[in-house]
């Protein structure tokens, strides 16, 4: 039955990390898989989740399943983060469902906009996360590209990123990265998301905001601005929730879709559609993850706590992307590179051209996947010297 079945390509992420594993240089530095590491190179589990997870251990009577939706207390709560104050006053016009992980919650967007209207394009950022374009394609919708990074300036293309909005029909649908681009690690400012907004109003086009990384860019408010603002003046926008980068429960695959619709009575359909549709796909979403961050977000200590932990991870990003940035600097100082400091979250594009990063992995044995983008959490004081002088080579090799 399967003989037909032809070996795949290594997924361009994952591959990296397999082959980062296989190679036996001591020296090697691990940039590509995007997890947060401390500096011991780990990818620690928050002090307040883990205490979370002994609390709801310790009260869990049952294992029975929690239904399609997943966990109530949980999909209330995670939204809450998201939007704030606008979480209550768009609740009865919100609906919200458990999914697994923030790849979940983008597949399961898919399939109610293909459900909702096949015809649908959803058009994503030129670059944009490597498993964007598979999880929402393999769905059946249309996809398509819009103008997004500025290789010449490292920064965003808003020029050309808001004319190919407004030029969209009314009813396509745009995914914005909510903070923390990925791969690129430029954002929109402030007054870039207010023309966003107003031009997405004009014109009846629909966002789709992909959250993956709240608080890991400036602080848990700050970094959902510009989500907020289309919240509060959009009529439909559709949610995709990742707990993976912030809570730590990467392995735990949790995750929320919420989408705000015109109505409550369009709300409660769409509720309708998003339980069959798990139903068809998974039947029911694992309860642990969801029941730990419901609990870290419920309890006064336990969230002050793990405020504090995402406080500490942005402190050390932050100075890791001047740490890289000034030992680069002392290496080639004809070279600007004060971009990697005006940048957030975990990642940036090193700009490479595909020899240089294919010379990086295979002759420097430092590792970033294809596209060229480095995970900053992966720079440590222990290496960052090993990074500089592999980048500078290859530079210099161009």
């Amino acid at each position: 039955m399967f003989g037909n079945l032809e070996t795949l390509p290594p997924d361009p992420i994952l591959g990296v990390t397999a082959a980062f594993r296989a190679d036996p240089d001591p020296a090697k530095v691990d940039l590509g898989v995007g997890v947060y590491r401390d500096e011991a190179g780990n990818t620690p589990v928050p002090v307040a989740v883990r205490e979370a997870e002994r609390r709801v251990l310790a009260a869990q009577a049952s294992k029975t399943y929690v239904g399609p939706l997943g966990n109530a207390e949980f999909n209330e709560r995670i939204v809450e983060l998201a939007l704030g104050g606008l979480a209550a006053t768009l609740r009865e016009r919100t609906a919200t469902i458990q999914t697994v992980g923030g790849c979940g919650a983008l597949r399961m967007a898919a399939e109610l906009l293909h459900a909702a209207s096949p015809a649908s394009v959803v058009h994503v950022s030129d670059p944009t996360w490597a498993n964007h374009e598979p999880l929402l394609g393999n769905s059946g919708i249309a996809l398509q590209r819009y103008p997004y990074y500025d290789p010449a300036t490292r920064g965003v293309d808003f020029a050309r990123m808001l004319g190919h909005i407004e030029r969209l029909p009314a009813g396509a649908v745009v995914l914005l990265h909510g903070s923390c681009h990925n791969p690129t690690g430029v954002d929109p400012g402030p007054e870039q998301w207010e023309a966003l907004a107003g031009a997405l109003e004009r014109r009846g086009v629909v966002p789709f905001v992909d959250l993956a990384y709240q608080g890991l860019g400036d602080d848990l408010e700050t970094d959902v601005a510009g989500l907020r603002l289309l919240a509060a003046r959009l009529p439909t926008l559709l949610l995709a929730i990742s707990c993976s980068k912030n809570f730590g429960l990467y392995r735990e695959r949790t995750g929320a879709l919420a989408v705000i619709a015109e109505n409550a009575a369009t709300a409660r359909a769409i509720a309708t559609h998003q339980a069959r549709i798990g139903r068809r796909m998974y039947s029911m979403p694992p309860d642990h993850g969801a029941a730990v961050a419901a609990r870290v977000l419920a309890e006064p200590e336990l969230r002050r706590s793990w405020q504090e932990e995402i406080a500490a991870m942005v402190r050390r990003m932050k100075a890791l992307r001047a740490l890289l940035a000034g030992r680069l600097a002392a290496r080639r100082p004809d070279l600007d590179f004060s971009w990697l400091t005006g940048q957030r979250g975990m990642f940036s594009l090193l700009g490479l051209a595909p020899a240089g990063i294919r010379a990086l992995c295979a002759e420097e044995h430092v590792y970033v996947p294809p596209d060229g983008r480095i995970n900053v959490a992966g720079v440590s004081d222990a290496n960052v010297d090993r990074v500089a002088d592999a980048i500078v080579r290859v530079l210099e090799r161009r």
